[in-house]
């Protein structure tokens, strides 16, 4: 973190009477940065729907997985991670500078707890930046804006959203707030996003739950709707598909399938236009040839033609 977001923040206020997601999550990743009443609504949620650790760490997997693709394969050097979550093993950051340490990342969230933990332990790597915004994922033009202080908008910018849409219930909504943090970044920059479908009463049956306990209700989607957040985006192979057939690692063991889609893809790059290109687009003739009545004579006429679209 930089020293101007540290000495900046606010001491934060941590409510322990009313589960919160990034410590639900935490707990389900078997992590220790949680409360009973965290532990109690994750413990609800997986008596109805006992899948949701395996698609806990699934989504862990395939976060790794992807930062690894954007900063090894495809060289991608800023990351804006929204709704991040407790700290734990290997983190955006961690997994980002371990391919290439002068990464620089930024994480988005708006629980106080996560907000102590990100000051203690989302520390970089020497050659990079690693930072933390406290703020709301509904507002993107303020996530942008202090963003910007860490990273180069100007640059191409991985943004991840990470199993965090489902809290937003209104589907026009999740698509206004996908849509302006992808909007806010240049051509060239990546989105990679992972979150639930539907897959049955049960699945419904625990999200009613979890929403009674007085954690924020997470809606889920259909496979239509994950996918229609990578609308107008060119979408890296193998598309938008489970985690586990998302680009897995060699294992010796069967993949774990979970009810969770994934996907990678590319805000399209500008085209530059070059001298031979402007050319091309101007109108170029071509010759008619009109023949005479005797069959043996002819002239020739230059018509212009519309270019090519």
């Amino acid at each position: 973190m930089t020293e101007d977001s540290q000495a900046a923040a606010p001491s934060p206020k941590i409510d322990t009477t009313v589960p919160h997601s990034a410590r639900i999550w935490n707990y389900w990743l078997g992590g220790k940065d949680n409360y009973p009443v965290d532990r109690e609504a994750g413990d609800r949620y997986r008596e109805i729907y006992p899948q949701i650790v395996d698609t806990a760490r699934a989504g862990r997997y395939f976060m790794a997985r992807a930062v690894r693709y954007l900063a090894g394969q495809v060289g991608i050097r800023q990351f804006l991670d929204v709704g991040t979550g407790l700290p734990t093993v290997d983190n955006t950051h961690e997994v980002a500078q371990r391919v290439a340490p002068e990464c620089r990342i930024v994480y988005v969230d708006n629980d106080p707890l996560v907000l102590v933990h990100a000051r203690a332990l989302l520390t970089s790597s020497a050659e990079g930046v690693c930072d933390y915004i406290d703020a709301d994922m509904r507002d993107p033009e303020a996530i942008l804006t202090a963003a910007a202080r860490t990273l180069d908008l100007t640059r191409p910018v991985a943004l991840l959203l990470m199993g965090v849409m489902g809290h937003i219930s209104d589907d026009d909504e999740a698509r206004r707030i996908a849509d302006g943090l992808l909007g806010g970044l240049p051509a060239g920059s990546y989105l990679a996003l992972a979150d639930s479908i539907s897959s049955g009463r049960g699945h419904q049956e625990a999200g009613e739950k979890y929403s009674e306990t007085g954690a924020v209700p997470y809606q889920l989607r259909s496979p239509e709707q994950i996918k229609g957040f990578f609308s107008g985006l060119t979408l890296v192979d193998p598309g938008v598909v489970p985690l586990a057939e998302w680009r897995p690692d060699p294992s010796p063991f069967p993949p774990t399938h979970v009810d969770t889609l994934g996907g990678v893809g590319q805000k399209a790059l500008r085209r530059e236009i070059t001298e031979t290109d402007a050319a091309e687009s101007q109108p170029r003739p071509f010759l008619m040839i009109e023949y005479s009545f005797d069959l043996f004579s002819y002239s020739t006429f230059a018509y212009p033609t519309r270019p090519v679209t």
